[in-house]
Parts: structure tokens; C-alpha cells; sequence
């Protein structure tokens, strides 16, 4: 029901993760990522403990691979769980339980890793990193690139309703954590939508939690 990415910019070492599914709300419950330790993806059957049990394992100082491997490890029926993970040296690792729904597949690269489950056909997780891979410019203009890839391959088997975006970097909180919980139209448009509108304003937004000083005004009323 779902196809992701997380992936780290090379440059920047920003890390990022791009959701989409037919279920509702599919980023509020598998999306995660961590400034300077890297970002996870936790979905099909989705268990929300093993994003952030991820993130602290890297933290600890395992690896993507590490991680994932202490995962499947003590994870709780982790047959059933497809778990993806990018850590601060590009490391990526990925498990994809026997039991994902459907067509269910994964590909990655180093920085990127891409998985998904129920999906129209086994190329669409490929056809995401090729996408990541291909694009250029700042991390949320390549994760939705990537997603729009994924989504010409096939996307899922049937119409997606939610997706979501969360890039961090540097700060503790995310500096982007962009949302379409539901609709009946596009939502990885939708959030493609919201990160252009946002995407000029990001740097603001965390000079203004840093310093409120030297932070411009976007207009907003009682904001001079």
C-alpha cells in the first residue's frame, strides 16, 4: 500500500525521506528522520517503534546495515514489516519481510534507498532511485522527482490518497515536514504543491527559531 524513499544529500548531509500510499496519513506513521544521523522509512503493517528504534541504533554508531540487521533481529513480526534506512555516510539498507502485501520490491543506491509494497509492478522502486539519482538542485526538489518516477512507473496498484516530506538538517527539528493526509486527487502533487511554496521560505523559518532578529517578514499579519 505504500512506496517511499529516504535518501541523504552528498553535499549538504541533509537527510530527507518521500511517502505515498492509499492509506490515509501514510507519512505520520512512517516517516522518519534524525539531523546528523540519518533518516528511516517503517511501513507495510507499519510498526511506528522501528523508525526511531532505527535512528537511535544509528545514532549509537551502527550502520544503515547494522541497524537494519539488529531490526529484523528483535523486531516483532518483522515478516511483516518493510523497513528502509540511510545513514550519515550513505550507507542504505533495506528489509522487506516475506510476508509485504502484493507486489513488493525494493532497490537502492548509495544515498538512496527505495522500497515499496502493493505495487503495479516490481520496477517501481528502481525507476524512484533512478529518479533520485537523475535530478538535481536542493533535496526536496530530488525527492519529489523521485516520487513522480516511482509514480510513472506504475506508483501502487491502485490510487494513492496520502503522501508526505521530511528533510532535516542541522537543527533538532525537521526543517521541512510537508503533509496531504487525504485526498482524491494527487498527493504527491499536492505535497509538490506545498514544497514550492515552502521551499523559499525554509532558511526563514529556522532563522527565525535561531534568531528572530535577523529574520525577514513574509507579510504574515502582526509580523512587521
Amino acid at each position: 500500500m505504500t512506496f517511499s524513499l529516504v535518501a541523504r544529500c552528498a553535499e549538504t548531509g541533509m537527510f530527507g525521506i518521500a511517502i505515498s500510499s492509499s492509506s490515509p496519513a501514510v507519512a505520520a506513521r512512517c516517516s522518519y528522520a534524525r539531523a546528523g544521523v540519518g533518516a528511516v522509512a517503517s511501513q507495510n503493517v507499519t510498526d511506528p517503534t522501528l523508525g526511531p528504534l532505527t535512528l537511535d541504533l544509528m545514532e549509537q554508531g551502527a550502520s544503515a546495515t547494522e541497524a537494519i540487521a539488529a531490526i529484523v533481529a528483535q523486531g516483532r513480526f518483522i515478516e511483516y514489516r518493510q523497513v528502509l534506512a540511510v545513514d550519515g555516510t550513505g550507507d542504505t539498507a533495506i528489509h522487506s519481510g516475506p510476508n509485504s502485501l502484493g507486489i513488493w520490491t525494493q532497490a537502492q543506491a548509495d544515498n538512496v534507498a527505495s522500497g515499496g509494497n502493493l505495487l503495479a509492478n516490481e520496477g517501481v522502486p528502481q525507476a524512484i532511485v533512478d529518479g533520485f539519482l537523475a535530478a538535481s538542485g536542493h533535496l526536496g526538489d530530488r525527492l519529489i522527482a523521485a516520487m513522480r518516477s516511482g509514480l510513472a512507473a506504475g506508483g501502487e496498484a491502485g490510487p494513492v490518497h496520502s503522501a508526505g516530506l521530511k528533510i532535516v538538517d542541522m537543527v533538532a527539528w525537521p526543517v521541512a515536514d510537508l503533509r496531504c493526509d487525504w485526498t482524491e486527487d494527487c498527493p504527491i502533487e499536492a505535497v509538490a504543491k506545498t514544497w514550492d511554496v515552502y521551499k523559499p521560505q525554509l532558511d526563514a523559518y529556522v532563522q527565525r527559531a535561531l534568531d528572530p532578529r535577523a529574520a525577514p517578514s513574509y507579510g504574515v499579519p502582526g509580523d512587521e
